[in-house]
């Protein structure tokens, strides 16, 4: 098969390529920020290491989340009736690359400041993150979206491999100067932004975009809640697609927890550095991109459902690891498992969404998807950060707490049939067309 028959018509390799190194560029920050750096550093240095710290980093990341729940419905549909997801996706690019810079300023007992600053770029970078996957059903075939949704998320991880890199080597020398965490670490968060403001410059300069806007003066913010609702009430004809956004909160709860709670659970579970998480952290991002490849390779062959199903399940065996790890090196291979299943689990589910949703509903289906995944955001990590602060700090606990979430998405998923949610798509399109089913999704 030629690369291009991936595609749908029209759509060339350097469009795609331009799509893809979108996860290229917005995989630094969640990688930096949410996930090796600050997140740690917040807790022991912007905060003291103070009681409460944990829960205080899992409760900034929820309000952020919040924000996106309640936004993320009506963007989707203002951006599908204005076809304006290229000019929102700069907005929140713009957004979160000066609130990831503002971060700079957050030193020691700054905990407001940088509240302030991680809620906002963690709003604009989730935003962007809904408005960029919203894109892959217009570029893929049907029959390719798990493939190319892998594309994406291998490429991806690659950029926060390049990010990261990019700090550690910083630090590296920093720490050879005798410099402590509270000099080098702001420094990460200003190469952080740079990487991404510059790798994200061929998304804006060649993919184009597809959809065709209403006609003038017809839309308003009311129509947009208008259309929000309309997919409410008629939830039942994408029975399967509102079950697997179910299942999406649950087990996302559990693959955000990790997310957010990864090197403050090495450094203060595992002793490790911050250096030592960095390079932990660097080695998972290569895991997590052959598990986003290979995943992606193999979905559109085993199922999307099935491949779900396998991921879920690796991701219940790596938590009980993770809570069973008493060594450095079992921790190493535990932390290696859960990139695998970090890339795969994220593909897949993207890919899915992708294959229930109607071709005109896109943005606003990929909003859905994007509030399911902020729900399981707040759930996730701040069920860690309570029974963390309840127990005195067992973050053992709370790991294994954590654990519950992929066994109730496991349990929903069960339910599901792909080829029936995409067949209500289908005719939802068909209705919307007077009757005319659009073959490019499928061809």
């Amino acid at each position: 098969m030629a690369l291009s028959d991936n595609f749908n018509e029209g759509v060339r390799t350097r469009e795609v390529v331009s799509w893809a190194a979108y996860d290229f560029a917005n995989s630094g920050y969640t990688t930096v920020v949410i996930t090796a750096i600050f997140n740690a550093y917040f807790v022991a240095v912007v905060a003291g290491n103070a009681p409460w710290a944990t829960l205080a980093w899992t409760l900034a990341l929820s309000v952020s989340y919040a924000a996106i729940v309640f936004t993320a419905p009506l963007v989707g549909a203002w951006a599908d009736a204005h076809a304006a997801k290229k000019p929102l996706l700069a907005l929140t690019t713009a957004g979160c690359v000066a609130g990831t810079a503002a971060l700079y300023g957050a030193g020691p007992g700054e905990v407001a400041y940088a509240v302030i600053a991680l809620v906002v770029s963690n709003y604009f970078f989730g935003t962007g993150e809904n408005l960029i996957a919203a894109f892959l059903p217009e570029l893929a075939r049907g029959s390719a979206l798990g493939r190319v949704s892998g594309w994406g998320w291998a490429f991806g991880y690659l950029g926060g491999l390049v990010s990261l890199g990019a700090c550690l080597g910083y630090v590296t020398w920093a720490q050879g100067q005798g410099q402590p965490a509270a000099s080098f670490v702001p420094v990460t968060m200003l190469i952080t932004a740079g990487l991404f403001a510059v790798a994200s410059l061929p998304t804006f300069l060649f993919m184009r975009e597809r959809a065709v806007p209403a006609p003038a003066g017809s839309v308003a913010y009311g129509q947009a809640f208008a259309r929000l609702r309309d997919t409410l009430v008629h939830a039942r004809r994408y029975r399967d697609l509102m079950r697997f956004l179910a299942c999406i909160l649950c087990y996302q709860a559990g693959v955000q927890t990790v997310i957010a709670l990864a090197a403050i659970y090495a450094q203060q579970a595992m002793g490790f550095s911050t250096a030592d998480t960095i390079l932990l952290i660097l080695v998972v991002n290569v895991t997590a991109s052959v598990g986003a490849f290979a995943f992606g390779q193999w979905q559109d062959r085993l199922g999307h459902v099935r491949t779900v199903a396998w991921t879920l399940a690796a991701w219940l065996l790596t938590v009980l690891l993770a809570w069973q790890s008493e060594t450095r090196a079992s921790f190493w291979i535990t932390a290696n498992l859960a990139g695998l299943c970090l890339g795969a689990s994220q593909s897949a589910g993207r890919a899915l969404v992708g294959y229930l949703s109607p071709d005109s509903r896109r943005a606003e289906f990929f909003g859905l998807w994007g509030l399911a995944v902020k729900l399981s955001s707040i759930l996730g990590p701040v069920t860690y950060g309570l029974v963390n602060w309840l127990s005195g700090g067992n973050h053992r606990l709370a790991m294994l707490v954590t654990g519950g979430f992929f066994v109730a998405g496991l349990a929903i998923l069960r339910g599901i049939d792909p080829e029936r949610g995409r067949a209500a798509a289908r005719m939802a399109d068909a209705e919307s067309r007077g009757g005319v089913v659009s073959g490019v999704s499928e061809a």
